[in-house]
């Protein structure tokens, strides 16, 4: 079976990590490939119900190997926390079914607080960050100023490095933000606590997946975010600091030679947008309320309340272009069941005249929506899974969609769970 890349298509929070648990099972590794932990998966299974942050969505599934790639922000204390989370829920996690490449670069205890500092000086004007450091981390990164996961075996070079990187950073933190300097005790005691637990765990998996694709392993790469939040191609400066798309999974998984033959672009029944930026579509007051309380729209990382609207195709098949997307997975179909007419963000009118093309990110803010009606099916679909018996209104939905973004819906999900799935073929 091709190598297959699941990637987000809009703002994030589409459904890739529940999209990743149920493909899973036709793969035999699994790679998260960029971001880090400011972002969360939902995935509901045999297991319960888990909000994953940096663990790859795979890690349920038995005889897979789940791999943390070159291209993440691996935050040794988040991870820790949340393995022992998973754990505790009877997941097992072992150095046979969870690797972190040695490549990885580590988000050190001083990322986070820039974060929050940062966004504090901004104001009204700030990002609208998690403040998990993901900023501060992937200047660090690009500025050469971190360290490398495979370093913690080499703890004379590593105490040494770290020690350079500390006084560097603490003239930030008390020149410009007037905070407190970080001290080499605290270093050492976020060695011993979390650095220590994950080195287990931290391999050559370069050499792994090289060997894996020499052997016919089927591999699938696991995106965090969406195409809108990409560094490149996103809704610049609110985007994430890392490249969403599929075309860079090779390169944060540790195999650049990978060939990514399907790519599963995965898209929201509606739309929904965590932070801040602009968001075409957006709705507010009680319309927004019922819908984001029908879909249980707040972050699975910060529990804030997401912005939500009408699917916006124009958004839509941009994200699909960047992504080069090949299928689509379309998710939370079943939370429009409320609506007796459903509203679509069709076009985006810029300036007095219509246009289907997504604009450059300065002249979003002028834009506006232009939003076409359908009708609803009023009734439950969570136990339907099969296409002929969705009502035709739900039907005719999903191919309004699927003609305007250019792209098939082969997937259909009608709830959270697993098997909440229709599969169109």
């Amino acid at each position: 079976m091709a190598n297959c890349a699941i990637v987000g298509i809009n703002w994030g929070d589409e459904g890739k990590g529940r999209m990743v648990d149920l493909l899973t099972q036709d793969y035999d590794v699994v790679v998260r490939y960029q971001g880090g932990g400011n972002a969360g998966h939902t995935v509901i299974n045999e297991h319960g119900k888990f909000a994953l942050h940096l663990l790859p969505s795979g890690i349920f599934r038995k005889g897979v190997v789940n791999i943390l790639g070159n291209g993440v922000a691996l935050d040794p204390e988040n991870l820790w926390i949340e393995m022992q989370q998973v754990m505790a829920q009877g997941v097992t996690l072992t150095p046979d079914n969870l690797k972190i490449s040695d490549r990885a670069l580590l988000l050190l205890p001083w990322h986070r607080l820039l974060d929050e500092l940062e966004e504090q000086r901004l104001a009204d004007k700030q990002f609208g960050s998690t403040k998990q450091g993901i900023a501060p981390f992937y200047a660090d990164k690009f500025a050469k100023k971190t360290v490398l996961a495979g370093e913690l075996f080499y703890p004379e070079q590593l105490h040494a490095h770290l020690i350079d990187l500390m006084e560097w950073k603490n003239l930030t933190l008390t020149r410009v933000y007037g905070a407190e300097p970080f001290t080499l005790e605290q270093l050492e005691n976020w060695l011993s606590a979390y650095c220590e637990k994950i080195k287990p765990y931290i391999c050559n998996t370069g050499a792994f997946l090289k060997s894996a694709q020499r052997d016919g392993k089927r591999i699938l790469f696991e995106a965090q975010l969406g195409s809108l939040r990409d560094l490149d191609y996103g809704i610049h400066p609110y985007t994430t600091s890392s490249n969403t798309l599929a075309a860079y999974a090779p390169i944060g998984s540790g195999l650049p030679s990978a060939r990514i033959d399907r790519v599963v672009g995965v898209v929201k029944a509606y739309s929904t947008c965590v932070g801040e930026g602009p968001f075409v579509c957006e709705i507010f007051g009680e319309e927004a309320r019922l819908l984001r309380d029908a879909g249980g729209e707040y972050g699975a990382k910060t529990g804030r309340p997401r912005r939500v609207g009408p699917i916006d195709l124009v958004a839509t098949r941009y994200g699909v272009e960047v992504q080069a997307a090949t299928e689509i997975a379309l998710t939370k179909l079943d939370v429009l069941s409320y609506m007796e007419k459903i509203p679509l963000c069709t076009q985006y009118e810029l300036s007095g005249e219509k246009t289907d093309q997504f604009p450059f990110p300065t002249a979003l803010a002028g834009a506006k929506p232009v939003i076409e009606w359908m009708d609803g099916w009023m009734c439950d679909l969570s136990d339907i899974r099969e296409w002929h018996e969705l009502p035709l209104a739900a039907r005719r939905y999903v191919e309004a969609i699927e003609e305007a973004i250019r792209c098939p819906i082969t997937y259909v999900s009608v709830g959270p769970e697993r098997d909440s799935m229709i599969i169109r073929k």
